[in-house]
């Protein structure tokens, strides 16, 4: 079991298996491949434990330091409180408010579902080194969540600045149903 303040890396090439999508940006971008699978596993795994504070939208992230697996910041949607508070963005803020706005490109953010594309924007125009996220933005649509049909990987793709690295999938089963089994207002 991990602890929230030490999960333990130990970088390795490691082939991510079937069903798991990286999209590399730039050469000079934390390595999200190299990190073995169980490490974002673990991690995913604090950020299912955050989305459980929110029956109706289960959107739990974890902002994790890739050089110790320190958890700097977490999140869960609070959108009931203010429309652009999705759990990535709550996140943000609470690394900002713990951290301050520096050091962006040695973390990880850890999603249950694919960031909107409000959200993967903010990530860019922060420089965040890598996202990993659980459940697609199509499986989203699917199970009834109001969705702006636009990957992540298409922000990305639109942000030739950006150096980050994004990992799809990641405990999918377990993110998908969080959002199948969800309370409905």
């Amino acid at each position: 079991m991990w602890s929230r303040r030490a999960l333990g890396l130990s970088i390795g090439a490691v082939a991510c298996g079937p069903g798991l999508a990286v999209r590399s940006v730039s050469a000079q971008s934390l390595e999200l491949s190299a990190i073995p699978l169980p490490v974002h596993q673990q991690a995913m795994h604090l950020a299912i434990a955050a989305a459980r504070a929110n029956l109706f939208f289960p959107f739990g992230a974890v902002i994790v330091r890739a050089a110790d697996r320190e958890v700097m910041a977490t999140g869960v949607n609070n959108a009931a409180a203010n429309p652009t508070l999705h759990g990535e963005i709550v996140a943000i803020n609470d690394y900002v408010a713990r951290h301050g706005n520096r050091g962006w490109g040695e973390v990880i953010l850890y999603t249950t579902g694919e960031p909107c594309p409000m959200c993967m924007s903010a990530l860019v125009w922060a420089r965040i080194g890598g996202v990993v996220y659980g459940t697609s933005i199509e499986k989203l649509r699917q199970v009834g969540i109001d969705q702006i049909l636009l990957p992540a990987t298409t922000v990305i793709a639109a942000a030739p600045f950006y150096r980050g690295q994004i990992l799809g999938h990641v405990l999918e089963s377990e993110t998908d149903a969080l959002f199948v089994n969800r309370k409905r207002r």
